[in-house]
């Protein structure tokens, strides 16, 4: 499962798709949905979000064996070094090693003083640079402080993540670089909303693999998509979520056909994320499209 995820990423088409737990105790009616609709048809893997924004939700690694269980497809664990100390974080992963949960995408996490939880304490014993570093030496057969494990676990397939725009495109090489040194095989972007963006990641990739060999690996770049259907969604991610570039235009588009109602404004926003995704793929075709759980309009995107 696995080996040809990672084969299907290094030499062919990729695409990913975001599940979100809920605020539940149970994540079976995400997975009903998603049978529902066939997505499970149109992509080669899933994620499973790790509390994000530090809001409760139901646990990552839990959905993500429900969903390879139910559709036979590797699923990235989200971890977050937010919630998890070097303890924590390697008993996860052990437990989450015997059920075939070994596709871990490494976050370092929102910040604990935006969650739903009162008084609320983050834990960040460091980045998730060190989550890869611990998922470097579990496939040594190693614990984090050197000592042998009681069995060696299966293999661990790390992933990490980046922002899609910077003022210093640079800072962006260096972030890759960062997490191709400690052993990502998949990169995955923020989303991206504009075709030369795109280029200039994947330039900037390039560059970051080339920097690190021979010692490194390479890492496949991943781009992200986050449809966007109304104007105040396109308002929302360009003045407060950082890394990532709403193009004028965009906003423009969807600020008149806001005037003119609803559907119209779905209609607008959708062929425009419906247009940049098509044009990605044709580009890079390693994608990972987040949707809010918004599962028809991902099918609609897919098709």
């Amino acid at each position: 499962m696995f080996t040809k995820l990672i084969d299907k990423l290094k030499n062919g088409t990729y695409i990913s798709l975001e599940t979100t737990p809920a605020n539940s105790p149970q994540f079976a009616p995400i997975i009903d949905k998603i049978e529902e609709l066939g997505l499970h048809h149109l992509v080669d893997a899933f994620s499973t979000t790790d509390n994000p924004l530090a809001k409760l939700k139901y646990n990552s690694l839990f959905a993500a064996k429900m969903l390879q269980d139910r559709f036979n497809k590797p699923v990235l664990a989200t971890m977050t070094m937010r919630d998890r100390n070097k303890i924590a974080l390697q008993s996860d992963l052990l437990g989450a090693n015997e059920v075939d949960v070994r596709a871990i995408l490494a976050l370092t996490g929102d910040p604990a003083n935006i969650s739903d939880q009162p008084h609320t304490k983050g834990v960040f014993e460091a980045d998730s640079t060190l989550l890869l570093d611990i998922i470097s030496a579990f496939n040594s057969g190693m614990s984090f402080a050197g000592k042998p494990l009681g069995h060696k676990p299966k293999e661990i397939y790390p992933f990490a993540v980046v922002n899609s725009y910077a003022k210093n495109p640079k800072t962006l090489q260096k972030k890759m670089q960062k997490k191709i040194k400690h052993g990502a095989l998949g990169i995955i972007t923020q989303p991206v909303y504009d075709k030369e963006n795109a280029k200039m990641l994947l330039d900037l990739i390039e560059s970051a693999n080339r920097d690190s060999l021979p010692k490194y690996k390479e890492a496949e770049l991943i781009l992200g998509i986050f449809p966007i259907t109304k104007l105040r969604t396109a308002q929302f991610l360009s003045a407060h979520v950082p890394g990532i570039n709403v193009p004028d235009r965009w906003i423009e588009l969807l600020r008149v056909a806001n005037k003119q109602g609803a559907e119209e404004e779905y209609k607008v926003g959708f062929e425009l994320s419906k247009t940049l995704f098509d044009s990605l793929k044709e580009l890079h075709p390693k994608i990972h499209l987040m949707s809010a759980n918004q599962f028809s309009l991902a099918k609609e995107i897919l098709k």
